[in-house]
C-alpha cells in the first residue's frame, strides 16, 4: 500500500497504526530521490507485501522532515509495530535495505 503524507496527524496515525511501514523521504529536484523511488516501490511490493509504504515530499512539507530529524534526501525510515527500527540516508544500496528490511519483517510476519 503506497501512500502520500500531507500533514503530520496522517504521519502519527500511520505510523501508531502500522504493524510494518517503510517512509521515504524525497525531493522531485534530487535526482537519487526521483531514480530510487520506483526501485524503492518495486521492492517493497514484490518482496515485502504486508509492509505499508508511504512518501513525503520534503520540499512541500520541510516541517514534518525536520520534526523527524531529516534534513537529507533521500531518507528512509523504517518502522515495525509503530517504533523507529533504523534509517538509512543519501546513499541507499537496494541489497543493503532489502537485508535490514527482511531481518524484521520475518520475526513478524513469518
Amino acid at each position: 500500500m503506497k501512500i502520500e503524507i500531507r500533514n503530520p496527524e496522517e504521519l502519527n496515525t500511520l505510523v501508531s497504526s502500522s504493524t510494518a511501514l517503510l517512509l521515504y523521504f524525497f525531493n522531485d529536484s534530487c535526482a537519487p530521490c526521483v531514480a530510487l523511488r520506483p526501485k524503492v516501490e518495486q521492492l517493497i511490493s514484490g518482496e515485502f507485501p504486508k509492509m505499508k509504504h508511504a512518501y513525503i515530499n520534503v520540499a512541500l512539507h520541510p516541517l514534518m522532515a525536520a520534526s523527524n530529524n531529516v534534513f537529507a534526501s533521500p531518507t528512509i525510515i523504517a518502522f515495525f509495530d509503530g517504533k523507529e527500527t533504523f534509517r538509512v540516508s543519501k546513499y541507499i544500496s537496494l541489497d543493503e535495505l532489502a537485508g535490514r528490511i527482511e531481518r524484521y519483517y520475518s520475526l513478524i510476519f513469518d
